[in-house]
């Protein structure tokens, strides 16, 4: 347990220690009394916080969610409010000066109210209210309360470690997976090639004769009783689409404020197309690729379809893998221990630091408890994925590594495209989400486009934007003003000055023209270039684009 001195009594402790030299200067007893005696109330005022405290530990101080379920889904961009309350089974009142949340840097979460009292034997309910700016699998890791004890000269922070998991979805998908749906489901074709079938189109196909089966709305009468034999109409249909989606999932995509990064948008356009798509009834299947194919969803119709999307979306694109992480083996450990620590009941005592596999024994039993059921990351041994894999499932932050893959993510591309190209049931459309090739690697997509156009195949290719990251507002998540009643206060983040502004357009000068070179080639290579609608981001960060074609320049 840490104490920490409020500004009292520091101000306390300095007074009596200016007065204590003072009195031992000038020789004079009742001086040098009265100093020791300021300094003698701080220690006993340390000694009754810590006493107050470890009773109000002792008496059973907890924090509990409300409701059985531990897991959220939102939107992007949407706000979600969790109840909570702090009980508290001691005979005296607790006071707290701070009530904070232990989450993920990815979530902006919000209490109220953040200041107040438990009282004796009660509970205090509490509203937390959480933002979610950015996909993937995000945790809620609990709440730190700050008790002061009676004196006010110190204050204990006290932590409840509570999981609590935020699955956070792009906007376009997640309306679609949440619509109330139901009635007489539509029929779909195994084949993607554009032709007419029978089926319950608007096209008159043919006239035949009745069978036994045939609805007499069908029967045509007039034509019946010119040939004196009993005819029906025979209607046709369009074949349903099959749809690959391909999205560029590179490391340094990540790049960017919170919300506005480049990979941001790809997956809000991804999710735009596979919902289009869907509800139409097309069948649509889902690569994801970096360094290398990532994950793959088979072509599929309906809300299930869209549930695997989704997960193939958020598991491929994160960052706890060891190639894609900035968190080496150590670093992964340490954060490991740190969350580990306040589940564990005994607080690890057995666990020494630097002993790595017994780490790794205790998260693998400790993982039960955590929210989601993650598949485990790649890592360079068996211990390292174990720990990468409890990150993962506890939605604890990774940082992306800040090695590009930039020439890995085109050779991954032109081998997703060949194997789309074989592939069964046929494509009748790819549709690709990334940063256009180098001109030096456009010749290992040629053989790839080469292939599905032969197929008849409409390859299209879509550029996440790069501006909504390099133009102000800087930050998506609204910095709260400082409180005065911190104690010590919070400096309010610095200001960015024109120097950052000029070395955003710069940037976005240099991504606008490479962005056009490789636009350029891969026209000449028959691709059709797509460009996501402007979105006003800054305004709603959740909100996804649907492709269109360019308009003249």
């Amino acid at each position: 347990m840490h104490l920490y001195p409020t500004r009292t009594s520091s101000h306390v402790a300095v007074a009596g220690s200016v007065v204590l030299g003072v009195g031992l200067a000038a020789q004079e007893p009742a001086i040098v009394g009265w100093g020791g005696a300021l300094l003698v109330a701080v220690a006993l005022a340390r000694t009754v916080t810590l006493l107050s405290v470890a009773r109000i530990r002792a008496a059973g101080f907890e924090m509990l969610w409300s409701g059985s379920r531990r897991v959220t889904r939102t939107a992007r961009g949407n706000t979600i409010e969790l109840a909570a309350e702090v009980r508290n089974r001691d005979t005296l009142a607790a006071r707290y000066v701070k009530l904070r949340a232990v989450a993920s840097t990815q979530l902006d979460v919000r209490i109220e109210p953040s200041a107040g009292e438990v009282a004796a034997s009660g509970r205090l309910k509490v509203r937390v209210l959480v933002t979610a700016p950015r996909v993937g699998l995000h945790g809620l890791h609990g709440l730190a309360l700050e008790v002061r004890g009676a004196s006010g000269m110190f204050e204990v922070p006290l932590t409840f470690a509570n999981p609590y998991g935020v699955e956070v979805l792009p906007r376009s998908l997640a309306t679609y997976l949440l619509e109330p749906r139901g009635g007489r489901s539509r029929l779909a074709a195994t084949a993607g090639r554009a032709g007419r079938v029978r089926g319950e189109g608007s096209d008159l196909r043919e006239l035949r004769e009745h069978q036994p089966g045939d609805p007499f709305r069908r029967i045509a009468w007039k034509a019946s009783a010119r040939r004196g034999v009993l005819l029906v109409r025979e209607f046709e249909r369009e074949e349903r689409d099959v749809v690959w989606i391909v999205l560029d999932a590179s490391v340094e995509l990540w790049a960017g404020p919170l919300g506005r990064a480049p990979l941001d948008l790809a997956i809000d356009e991804a999710a735009s197309v596979a919902t289009r798509h869907l509800a139409r009834g097309d069948r649509v299947g889902l690569t994801v690729v970096a360094t290398g194919n990532r994950a793959t969803v088979p072509p599929g119709l309906g809300p299930s379809q869209g549930h695997r999307i989704v997960q193939a979306l958020l598991a491929a694109t994160a960052c706890h893998d060891a190639d894609r992480s900035d968190l080496d083996e150590l670093d992964v450990a340490v954060r490991v221990l740190e969350h580990l620590r306040p589940l564990d009941p005994r607080g690890l005592p057995d666990v020494r630091r630097g002993d790595l596999d017994k780490l790794a024994v205790r998260a693998e039993a400790m993982r039960m408890r955590a929210p989601f059921p993650v598949p485990s990351p790649g890592g360079r041994s068996m211990r390292e994925r174990v720990l990468r894999r409890y990150l993962a499932a506890y939605g604890i932050d990774s940082p992306p590594r800040t090695e590009p893959d930039r020439a890995a993510t085109s050779d991954a591309i032109a081998d997703a495209l060949i194997q789309i190209a074989r592939t069964k049931p046929h494509a009748s459309r790819v549709h690709v989400i990334g940063v256009p090739p180098e001109p030096r690697k456009i010749d290992a997509l040629r053989e790839g486009v080469r292939r599905l156009a032969r197929a008849g195949v409409a390859v299209t290719w879509s550029t996440p934007p790069f501006e909504p990251g390099l133009t102000p507002p800087w930050d998506v998540v609204a910095v709260p003003p400082a409180d005065p009643s911190d104690d010590p206060p919070v400096a309010p983040p610095p200001a960015l000055g024109d120097a950052a502004e000029a070395a955003g357009r710069a940037l976005s000068v240099r991504a606008r023209v490479a962005h056009a070179r490789g636009e350029a080639e891969l026209r000449r290579i028959g691709v059709k270039i797509l460009r996501p609608r402007p979105r006003q981001h800054h305004v709603d960060p959740g909100e996804g684009g649907d492709a269109v074609a360019p308009g003249p320049a």
